[in-house]
């Protein structure tokens, strides 16, 4: 039996529909392998404090993380992991990213209560994008491009009269955004070009434009989402890099568990293996 615990709406910002498919792909394709599939919305889950042996989540609000991370702790397996979703959240993301060396490009992380002038200078960026450090971004005033380092610091204020404690500070990249899925235990990998399929969460993407489609090795890429994925210990995820013309990529954020929107049919038979794999390395 497998507990599945579904993602809370406000955590799906313009991707509601699309979470809430690949989730249900992904139990009618367990339910197929001959799993007895269990749902739960992340709200009853943790306010019933529902036990299971082998789950899998889409939750992202902390207490829902938090009691996941309990029940691992206590022998239950979890994918993904309640450890590797509070890696996914901006500062612990980027600190772990830049500490194992995974192309990724220069950032700070900054509290929102001092003054970042230095840091942001010493970055030396022609641009920036500012992120919300605390979480995973819920509003579209959590991720913001800012020209220069006055737009960049009046960002910042902005986060600390919110209440957000920290931000973390891209440079931001000329090139191509690319958008990618994997699946890991899985051959499963997809990428796509975001501006030409208008596949959006905030819009952002125009910022980068139309893609050149500039050659970069997907198997190079493939190789560091992998690597990425170990590190934070996520195993569903995706993300999205920036390739320069020279074809070098940096990844610029890193999910766990997004909507696989654009190639869901194939992903969730691939998901429902990932955890099925998982599940077998524990018997």
């Amino acid at each position: 039996r497998v507990t599945g615990v579904k993602r809370q709406i406000k955590f799906s910002p313009n991707h509601i529909g699309n979470d809430s498919m690949i989730f249900n792909l992904t139990a009618q394709s367990l339910t197929a392998m001959g799993y007895d599939v269990e749902v739960y919305p992340e709200a009853e889950f943790v306010l019933n404090e529902v036990k299971g042996k082998y789950i899998f989540n889409m939750v992202r609000d902390k207490a829902s993380v938090r009691w996941i991370q309990k029940l691992e702790k206590e022998g239950s397996l979890a994918v993904n992991s309640g450890f590797g979703i509070e890696n996914c959240t901006r500062k612990k993301m980027t600190q772990i990213l830049m500490d194992n060396d995974i192309p990724h490009p220069n950032s700070v992380i900054v509290e929102t209560s001092e003054d970042p002038t230095e840091k942001l200078e010493a970055m030396e960026a022609g641009a920036y994008w500012v992120k919300r450090g605390d979480f995973h971004a819920i509003h579209h005033e959590d991720v913001a491009f800012a020209r220069n380092v006055s737009e960049a610091k009046d960002i910042i204020k902005e986060f600390a009269f919110r209440g957000i404690p920290n931000a973390v500070v891209n440079e931001h990249l000329v090139g191509d955004l690319v958008k990618f899925y994997g699946v890991a235990d899985t051959d499963f990998f997809f990428h796509f070009y975001p501006f030409d399929l208008s596949h959006s969460k905030f819009g952002l993407e125009k910022i980068n434009g139309a893609a050149h489609q500039y050659p970069f090795s997907v198997e190079n890429l493939k190789k560091a989402c992998d690597r990425a994925g170990e590190v934070l210990n996520v195993k569903i995820y995706g993300g999205d890099c920036v390739v320069a013309p020279d074809g070098t990529f940096k990844i610029i954020d890193f999910n766990d568990w997004p909507s696989f929107a654009p190639c869901r049919d194939e992903a969730a038979p691939k998901i429902a293996e990932c955890i099925h794999k998982q599940i077998q390395k524990t018997l």
